[in-house]
């Protein structure tokens, strides 16, 4: 089933001022009035943010670890937001921080990567959120899962919210990475070619874990056209009770965002939009040979598993495969390919190839008389 979001944009019909790109920042987690307020103060003086931002509610991996300051945080990002003039935002994994939340009058609520892979809890939200006009931003779930993402977004429109957002804090990851969590930039923006009306906020700090990755993953979200920014920031970072490697100053912050280059989606310059009108066109001409070349590699895959049924011949083999990979990376590492892209390329080229063979096999030719019949 196609998934259906009936969405209204974020900044339509609404008194917050949000803009794009939108910019988001605050602490990890409150952890004193006094930090609560200096944070936001020192932000308020960068100019560049949009909406302020404390955990209150920390769910954390393993027990015994800082896990929020609790209800009270409320009150102290509240003030804060509204001594420098901006709107806020908390997140919320259960019923009972709605409600909390929706009494201290916060602006924008989120939902969390833990929380956005239970369907019970995110009804549950939903649920309690039914009547409530209030901008709700969806995290990715922890795995990378997008029908799960979608999910968690559909529930919460069905429950009558339209002013959703999605943020992109990454994937976990088995296995060393330079992330915290895996970017898979593939997955947001596959949701974002979805749904081009739904604002996609990226969540660097998440995505890092570590201050030095902060401005690179920024800016590749900008050039990626996300619709904003997502980073903490702590008065002072190494003494943070949690995420304390990822947070920046306000200072940091303020810095990050003014080296960024924000890009448009086109130019008005006519003999330039021309000129790449005619660079596309050439890629679509390439495109269409691609995509014959490959029907034709098909047909000869068809051929080969006609050969392996009538001779006991196993689809798969192994050898065989790998000195293809291996093969194929080389020649494409000479023409400035990446080995990722040439690996991910010829898996799916395989996978294809197997199902014809597989056609052939079980005697479900009509795969490959169709293929043959638009050859001519």
């Amino acid at each position: 089933m196609k998934p259906q979001l009936d969405i209204t944009p974020l900044n339509e019909g609404s008194e917050l001022g949000l803009k794009k790109p939108l910019l988001i920042s605050g602490p990890c987690s409150a952890e004193s009035e006094e930090q609560v307020m200096e944070t936001a103060r020192r932000l308020a003086k960068q100019g560049n943010i949009h909406l302020l931002r404390a955990g209150i509610w920390k769910p954390r991996t393993r027990p015994n670890c800082f896990e929020g300051i609790g209800s009270i945080g409320l009150k102290w990002l509240k003030q804060a937001g509204k001594e420098v003039g901006l709107p806020v935002t908390v997140e919320v994994a259960n019923v009972k921080h709605v409600y909390e939340a929706l009494r201290m009058g916060i602006d924008i609520l989120w939902i969390g990567a833990r929380t956005t892979v239970n369907p019970f809890a995110v009804q549950e939200i939903a649920d309690a959120l039914r009547g409530v006009d209030i901008p709700v931003f969806v995290k990715n779930p922890v795995n990378p899962d997008l029908p799960l993402w979608i999910g968690a977004l559909e529930r919460l429109n069905q429950a009558g919210i339209k002013r959703l957002g999605a943020i992109h804090r990454g994937f976990s990851t088995h296995g060393e990475s330079k992330y915290r969590n895996n970017p898979h930039w593939e997955i947001p923006i596959e949701l974002m070619r979805r749904h081009p009306e739904l604002a996609m906020v990226c969540d660097p700090s998440h995505i890092c874990g570590r201050r030095d990755l902060l401005q690179a993953v920024a800016q590749k979200a900008m050039d990626l056209n996300f619709d904003g920014l997502m980073l903490e920031s702590h008065i002072n970072p190494s003494k943070a009770l949690s995420d304390a490697k990822q947070q920046v100053t306000p200072e940091r912050y303020g810095e990050i965002i003014n080296s960024l280059v924000m890009r448009r989606t086109a130019t008005n310059d006519e003999v330039a939009q021309g000129s790449l009108e005619d660079l596309r066109a050439t890629i679509d001409g390439i495109d269409r040979e691609v995509i014959e070349v490959l029907a034709k590699r098909m047909l000869i895959a068809s051929e080969i598993g006609q050969f392996k049924k009538a001779n006991g011949i196993t689809i798969l083999q192994p050898k065989r495969w790998d000195a293809i990979i291996r093969e194929r990376c080389n020649l494409g590492k000479i023409e400035g390919l990446t080995e990722e892209f040439m690996t991910d390329l010829y898996n799916a080229i395989h996978k294809e190839s197997i199902r014809h063979q597989t056609a052939v096999m079980n005697n479900t030719t009509a795969v490959v008389a169709e293929a043959v019949k638009k050859q001519g």
